[in-house]
């Protein structure tokens, strides 16, 4: 294909970017405008996937860091066919498929949603591991290449150090990165707040490093085909592009490279819109349009992508055939079911930290679910995620073979990681880290729940019993933050995250029974550092009600009142309730609440006999009251913390704060008082 053709196609996604937003009258078209290039070869002669099955699991992938270039890859998508000329048209509009940042649709091409700066091309190294993963396991047939594309402002975001670093680190030559080197922000030039040597900056990281023309079709096949030769390190391509590129004011003179383009619509910058259009080639009267000579060269482009995936299809048929048991493991782990596995037969010691508990049944999945990823921030040996990796290996540069990520002091990095490798499928990802480093991982959280990816949190450490680390280690607040995530709905109308407490170890091995069959939104499960006495009659059959997000650990008949909690204060309440009952003769339900959220999903009847109606509730938490306040409503109390907590022993914090069993007894006999 001739380069007049295709910086044709260029100036068509050009066009289409800037009338999108010129018609929204809100979005960044000089950035899109800049890229173009790029994404116009990538799309039509690097990048595989069947047109015809975009969901095909060995394609190559593409993820979007900047997301408010979405004019741009809606514009490209739409040259590919997967939006129509009216839904571009429609762009940030009510109810169209075409927002002002990308949302994951697989189906039209859209490999991650994106907006947060730094977290797309982050998830494109966890896609790279999860390919490293499954070559490692299925072989070099399904072979496929991770590609990315960050700005300005992605490079900056401190997420991209974690990124760069771990992608070099493992020799991710499967991985190829674009720097749209532009020199422009949204509010500012580079150079205002940079001085930076971005090239030996990745080198030192472990990269190859090209530095081209962006806008030149040449030098980004050049620079292409060296990525594609490279077979020892992730490959990083800087292109030096043009901010608004083709944008002519309206005596036709530049107005490209300036920094009001960023942000806003041509005509509102200081260009002029109809002059652009006709300067790239299109009618300003009907700028919705692909060139006819754009459109054969993707329907040619588009039929040797068939061609080459069909291909790729029967080579896996053949080794499918040749291997049955491999093949059906593949898959096993392609699908939405969850692993099968026995809980009951996990043994757990009475009496210990619930993230000890968890490092039991994380032993038991190293063993059992050959598809699971589990990185820790460095803390493997203290929040116990060591209980996996005790029983496999760390990945290595040229090594995939085990199961564990060594994410360094990375926090925020290893949870995006592990959405793009729930975004590119296969694979079960784990993260763990103390709770109160939770703050550095809400963003991607966040996007998680939004993308409706299963990522499995690991947080120990769960409350002031921390102790001796002081205030800066003892989660207060992190509870209530988390728990907001259960009462947000996605965009299927569920709950955007599953937030587990367990009270103690027969509930953990039941929160981590929920946490694997939960395939459809992100598992929280918050761990206590400290040993916890075990429930009653707690086994693993009893545990099991935790399910339904709160059971009667210690029913009563005509209960004067009703005691709730969630993690280590459960026990505190059984305490509690004992001394109720032989010094005041009162009848004392005890309940485990390990997921409010999930409760609140049961029926009436079911809630109404958790918490029985006009029966006074009292509840403990070791975070802020209202964790409980929900479930304990305005007629009851919660004991909380309002405040930070201090260094001590937790046995002392426990007497000083009032989380012991006498003060339950005092609290409540106040409360029947009213």
């Amino acid at each position: 294909m001739s380069n007049v053709t295709v910086n044709r196609a260029a100036d068509n996604i050009r066009l289409l970017s800037a009338a999108m937003v010129e018609k929204a009258k809100s979005g960044h078209p000089g950035g899109a405008m800049g890229g173009a290039d790029f994404i116009n070869i990538l799309y039509s002669e690097y990048l595989n996937y069947d047109p015809s099955d975009r969901n095909w699991v060995n394609r190559d992938r593409f993820f979007l860091d900047p997301g408010h270039m979405s004019p741009m890859l809606y514009a490209q998508l739409a040259l590919t066919g997967t939006y129509s000329l009216e839904e571009v048209a429609n762009f940030r509009q009510w109810g169209s498929p075409t927002p002002g940042h990308p949302e994951v649709d697989f189906a039209r091409g859209v490999e991650n949603t994106s907006g947060p700066l730094g977290q797309g091309h982050t998830m494109a190294v966890g896609a790279a591991i999860a390919e490293k993963f499954l070559k490692e396991r299925f072989g070099e047939w399904m072979s496929h290449d991770i590609y990315t594309f960050i700005s300005d402002g992605g490079i900056q975001e401190e997420i991209s150090q974690g990124a760069g670093r771990i992608a070099g680190f493992l020799g991710l030559n499967n991985l190829v990165m674009f720097y749209d080197s532009n020199d422009i922000q949204l509010s500012t030039t580079t150079e205002e707040v940079t001085t930076e040597d971005t090239a030996k900056k990745y080198e030192a990281w472990g990269w190859s490093v090209m530095t081209i023309d962006g806008n030149n079709a040449d030098e980004i096949r050049k620079a292409m085909d060296a990525a594609k030769a490279e077979t020892e390190k992730p490959f990083l391509i800087i292109g030096k592009t043009i901010m608004g590129k083709g944008a002519v004011k309206a005596d036709g003179s530049s107005f490209e490279k300036m920094v009001s383009t960023h942000g806003q619509p041509l005509s509102a910058a200081g260009a002029c819109f109809d002059s652009t259009v006709k300067n790239l080639g299109g009618d300003a009267a009907n700028p919705f349009a692909i060139f006819d000579d754009v459109a054969e060269m993707y329907a040619s482009a588009q039929a040797k992508k068939a061609e080459y995936a069909a291909a790729k299809k029967a080579e896996q048929a053949e080794w499918e055939k040749a291997n049955p048991a491999l093949a059906a493991k593949f898959a096993k782990f392609f699908s939405d079911e969850a692993p099968e596995l026995d809980f009951s037969a996990i043994e757990q010691k009475a009496g210990a930290a619930t993230r000890a508990a968890s490092a039991t049944v994380l032993g038991a999945f190293a063993e059992q679910v050959e598809n699971m990823i589990v990185s820790s921030a460095d803390l493997a040996n203290s929040d116990k995620t060591d209980g996996f990796l005790k029983k496999t290996s760390s990945f290595k540069k040229g090594d995939f073979s085990g199961q564990f990520l060594q994410s360094g002091v990375a926090e925020l990095t290893m949870a995006s990681i592990a959405n793009g490798m729930a975004l590119h499928g296969g694979v079960i990802p784990v993260v763990g880290t103390f709770f109160v480093f939770s703050d550095y991982m809400k963003p991607a959280i966040r996007i998680a729940a939004l993308q409706e990816l299963p990522v499995k949190y690991v947080w120990t450490h769960d409350a002031f019993r921390v102790g001796e680390d002081g205030p800066t280690h003892q989660p207060i607040e992190q509870e209530a933050q988390i728990r907001l995530m259960e009462k947000v709905k996605n965009h299927k109308g569920e709950n955007s995250t599953l937030v587990l407490r367990p009270a103690d170890v027969e509930e953990t091995t039941v929160a981590w029974e929920m946490a694997l069959k939960n395939t459809k939104t992100p598992t929280a499960l918050i761990l206590s550092r400290q040993n916890i006495k075990n429930l009653p009659n707690s086994n693993y059959e009893t545990a099991l009600q935790a399910i339904k997000g709160a059971y009667i650990v210690e029913k009563a008949e005509n209960a004067d009142v009703v005691l709730v909690a969630s993690g280590s204060e459960v026990a505190t309440l059984v305490d509690g309730a004992a001394k109720l009952r032989a010094e005041k003769g009162l009848n004392v339900q005890v309940v485990s609440a390990i997921s409010e959220g999930v409760f609140r999903n049961q029926d009436k009847t079911y809630q109404a006999e958790v918490l029985p109606v006009g029966v006074p509730r009292f509840g403990m938490t070791a975070g802020l009251p209202v964790n409980l306040e929900g479930l304990v409503g305005e007629n009851g109390a919660v004991w909380g913390l309002d405040h930070f907590g201090y260094s001590a022993p937790y046995t002392v914090l426990d007497e000083k704060f009032g989380f012991t069993g006498e003060n339950v007894f005092n609290q409540v006999v106040e409360l029947l008082k009213k």
